[in-house]
C-alpha cells in the first residue's frame, strides 16, 4: 500500500507542476545499462516520460521505452541488456557469477580488459558480430558494409523487443539524432515529423569504423555522437514551449581527475570528447531563459505604440512564462573500467552500471524539490546529485 502511495504521489507531483516530462539519454555503448537503471527508478515512482530522446545507445534505450507499454518497459530493457551481455562463447565464456560480490581493483581491471578483448574479437550477442570478410581484405560493395562489425543482430533484437506501431502512435514522443555522412549535418528523427523504424534507431548508433553507415531514403547516416552526444538542446528548444521536467542521463563525466599515466589519459580524453559539455549547454539555455523572462516582465510596462513595433512583437513571441527543471544524472566510471568501458559488454559490468543508475535515480527522487515547479526569477532550476556536497 505504501509503495502504491509513493507511485501515485510521483505522478501527481509531475502532473500538477509540469506539462511535460522528458527523458534525455546520452550515447555511451556498454555504459547504457546505467540509463536503464535510472528508468527503473522513475518507473517505480510512477513517473513515465511523455518524451524520450536519445543518441546512440541512448536511442536504443529510448526505443525500448517508447515502444512498449509502461508496465513492460523495465522488463524489455532488462531483456535487451541481458541479451547483449551473454558470453559470446556461451558456457565456455565464463558466465556471470552473482555470488562473487567484490574483486580486487587490479583483478577487476584485468578481468574487464579481458572481457573487452573478447567482445572486440567475437562481438556481442544480439547486437553486433565480426564482419566476414573483413573490409581490410575485401573492398566493401557499399557504405552499408564498410565496417568491422555487422549489426544485423541488432536489427533482429529491435524488431523483437520494440513495438514500432506503439512507438509511432503518439502515446510518447521519441527523438533520435544522427549525422548525414554526405553533408555532415545533424538530423533528428522525431515521431512528431517522421515514422520511425529500426533504421532510425540503428542510424543514431552507427559509429564508424566499428559500425557501418545506415541508409535511410537514399542517404547514409552515422552516430549522432560524432556531432553532439546529447539531445538536451533539441528538447529544450522545442516549440511551443511547455513547463518541462527533464531527466538528463549522461554516461560520460565532463569533470574528472588529472590522468597519471597514458591509460588514464585515454580514458579522460574519451570522457571529455563524449560528454558534449552538458553543463555548458545547460548554461546557454539558462541564459536564454533568463533573457526571455526578463523581456516578458519588461514587456508588461511598454506603451502600446512600442509593443506594436515589429521587432518588439517578434521578441514578445519568444518570451513566455515557461519553466524548466533539469535533473542531471551522470555516471562516474570506476578506476578499473579503463578506456574500453564503452564496449565491455559483460554481465557483471552491466549489473554494476544498472545498479548505479537505479541508486542515482532513487537518490534524485528522494529530493522533493526535483518535482516542484521552480519559483525563482529565471523559472529554471538545475539539479545534480552525482556527488554529495
Amino acid at each position: 500500500m505504501a509503495q502504491n502511495s509513493t507511485r501515485r504521489s510521483g505522478r501527481d507531483a509531475t502532473e500538477k507542476q509540469f506539462d511535460s516530462v522528458a527523458l534525455v539519454l546520452q550515447g555511451g555503448g556498454a555504459l547504457g545499462s546505467y540509463q536503464a537503471g535510472v528508468y527503473q527508478a522513475l518507473a517505480e515512482a510512477d513517473i513515465h516520460p511523455d518524451w524520450v530522446s536519445g543518441i546512440s545507445i541512448g536511442a536504443v534505450n529510448s526505443a525500448l521505452i517508447a515502444g512498449n507499454a509502461p508496465e513492460k518497459r523495465v522488463e524489455k530493457l532488462r531483456e535487451f541488456w541481458e541479451t547483449v551481455t551473454k558470453p559470446p562463447l556461451g558456457p565456455l565464456g565464463a558466465p556471470y557469477n552473482p555470488s562473487i560480490k567484490h574483486l580486487n581493483e587490479t583483478v577487476h581491471r584485468a578481468l574487464n580488459q579481458f572481457r573487452a578483448m573478447g567482445v572486440a574479437a567475437l562481438g556481442a550477442p544480439g547486437f553486433f558480430r565480426p564482419r566476414v570478410p573483413s573490409p581490410f581484405v575485401w573492398p566493401a560493395p557499399s557504405p552499408a558494409q564498410l565496417s568491422h562489425y555487422d549489426v544485423a543482430p541488432l536489427q533482429a533484437t529491435l524488431e523483437r523487443l520494440v513495438d514500432f506501431d506503439r512507438l509511432n502512435s503518439g502515446e510518447s514522443r521519441l527523438s533520435v539524432g544522427a549525422v548525414n555522412v554526405r553533408n555532415g549535418n545533424f538530423t533528428y528523427f522525431d515521431t512528431k515529423t517522421h515514422r520511425i523504424d529500426f533504421r532510425h534507431i540503428m542510424a543514431s548508433g552507427s559509429l564508424p569504423p566499428g559500425f557501418p553507415a545506415t541508409e535511410i531514403d537514399g542517404e547514409f547516416y552515422w552516430d549522432g555522437g560524432i556531432v553532439s552526444n546529447t539531445p538536451l538542446q533539441w528538447v529544450l528548444d522545442s516549440r511551443p514551449r511547455k513547463d518541462t521536467l527533464t531527466f538528463q542521463v549522461d554516461l560520460w563525466s565532463a569533470t574528472g581527475e588529472l590522468p597519471r599515466d597514458l591509460s588514464e589519459a585515454e580514458v579522460r580524453q574519451k570522457d571529455i570528447m563524449f560528454s558534449s559539455r552538458t553543463r555548458e549547454a545547460t548554461h546557454q539555455v539558462l541564459n536564454a531563459q533568463r533573457l526571455r523572462r526578463i523581456f516578458r516582465q519588461a514587456y508588461e510596462h511598454l506603451p502600446e505604440e512600442v509593443r506594436a513595433l515589429p521587432e518588439v512583437a517578434y521578441l514578445a513571441k519568444e518570451a513566455d512564462e515557461s519553466v524548466y527543471n533539469i535533473v542531471h544524472l551522470i555516471y562516474h566510471a570506476k578506476n578499473y573500467e579503463g578506456a574500453a568501458k564503452d564496449y565491455e559488454f559483460s554481465r557483471r559490468t552491466m549489473e554494476e552500471h544498472w545498479s548505479a543508475g537505479y541508486a542515482a535515480g532513487r537518490k534524485a527522487l528522494s529530493h522533493p524539490e526535483v518535482l516542484q515547479r521552480p519559483h525563482n526569477r529565471e523559472g529554471f532550476r538545475v539539479f545534480d546529485f552525482s556527488h554529495e556536497a
